[in-house]
């Protein structure tokens, strides 16, 4: 039978292995790609901006999930959570291939 629970990235592949990747990098990489998943904040409605600030409120240091613990990273997988499938795409690439690189300092927004 099927797993019936799947997290909210499972569904697509790259997504899933640049977030997996990203998990099981160094404090100053999560950083570097937390500052880049924030900055996709541009392509993210406001009203669901401010939503995911309450949401980082309700959660911070409390969830099970291995990024609940840093609120940065928190609002960062917030903003990748809710922004549409194609930036959620883009940012996965450029993810996977600075991580690839060992190279977070060329992540930004073009």
């Amino acid at each position: 039978m099927a797993e019936s629970y799947r997290r909210w990235y499972d569904n697509d592949p790259i997504l899933k292995e640049a977030l997996e990747l990203l998990k099981l990098q160094t404090d100053d990489k999560k950083t570097a790609a937390a500052d880049y998943i924030i900055s996709l904040q541009e392509q993210v409605a406001q009203d669901v901006i401010e939503r995911i600030y309450e949401i980082t409120k309700q959660f911070s240091n409390k969830g099970n999930r291995w990024y609940d613990n840093d609120p940065v990273m928190l609002k960062a997988i917030e903003l990748l959570r809710v922004a549409p499938p194609k930036t959620q795409r883009i940012a996965a690439l450029k993810l996977l291939l600075a991580i690839e690189n060992n190279d977070m300092h060329s992540l930004d927004i073009e």
